[in-house]
């Protein structure tokens, strides 16, 4: 502990110090017998001896590892204890709730997510709504390229008012949505058939109806996200390989027809 030894002993305020507890603490170990200094001062003082303090080493040792008193002084005093059993079980729980701590940063994280993208609902909920996709996926990218924009913060703004039921209804007209489209595709409809088009529309009013007003320029400029940021192609390759490239044509198509 890097003390140097008195002659008669450490004072109680001077291990206080050294240790890092309290007066107090060492105090309260002495009345209950955990430990006891070795000799007093001539004006009935507690005085510390080398032996004694390795005795309090050993004691914030265990304390560190979560022992309650009466363990800490079974394990250093009883000699039916296994002091090794003792520290295999402690390692046990202190694994055990690890975990558990691990799992309650894991569900504060999603939480604080949830709160910066506007999705207010607890993780069983959003397991519910969203199953294994997360929709914080994209969330850091969108933030970033659109974060100071009116659109950025009016999707923010509306999915804060969301309730469970709302994300479930969004939810099944995307599900529904790409059911459709990979149906069109596998048909083989060119992007610039009136059927790609015309999913190309429903997918900018989805936009505009869920999250932000999404004109024909902005529908475009998503298109070329789409196909140019490897996360956002792959999401929609997940449906069908291709679906990214083929959206975007269509996207491109529509807005076209609409401007003509």
């Amino acid at each position: 502990m890097g003390y140097s030894e008195e002659q008669d002993g450490y004072s109680v305020g001077r291990v206080a110090r050294v240790a890092g507890v309290t007066v107090r603490t060492l105090h309260h170990y002495d009345d209950i017998g955990l430990l006891v200094p070795g000799a007093r001062s001539r004006a009935g003082h507690r005085r510390y001896s080398g032996t004694d303090l390795d005795r309090l080493q050993r004691i914030l040792f265990y304390r560190a590892l979560g022992f309650p008193l009466d363990e800490v002084a079974a394990l250093l005093d009883d000699p039916e204890t296994d002091p090794r059993a003792q520290l295999r079980r402690r390692h046990e729980l202190l694994t055990a709730r690890i975990e558990t701590l691990r799992q309650m940063a894991e569900a504060v994280e999603e939480a604080m997510e949830a709160r910066r993208m506007g999705i207010d609902l607890t993780p069983e909920e959003r397991f519910e709504v969203f199953g294994d996709k997360d929709p914080g996926q994209y969330a850091d990218e969108a933030e970033e390229r659109w974060g100071g924009t009116e659109e950025y913060a009016e999707s923010q703004r509306r999915a804060a008012r969301y309730t469970k039921d709302d994300w479930k209804r969004l939810r099944a007209e995307v599900d529904e949505w790409t059911a459709r489209y990979v149906a069109l595709m596998a048909a083989g409809e060119p992007p610039a058939a009136d059927a790609a088009m015309d999913l190309a529309e429903e997918h900018r009013l989805h936009i505009d109806r869920w999250f932000y007003a999404c004109s024909y320029p902005m529908h475009r400029c998503l298109a070329e996200t789409y196909v140019s940021d490897e996360r956002f192609k792959a999401f929609y390759d997940a449906m069908r390989p291709g679906l990214a490239g083929h959206l975007k044509e269509a996207i491109l198509a529509n807005a076209a027809r609409h401007n003509a």
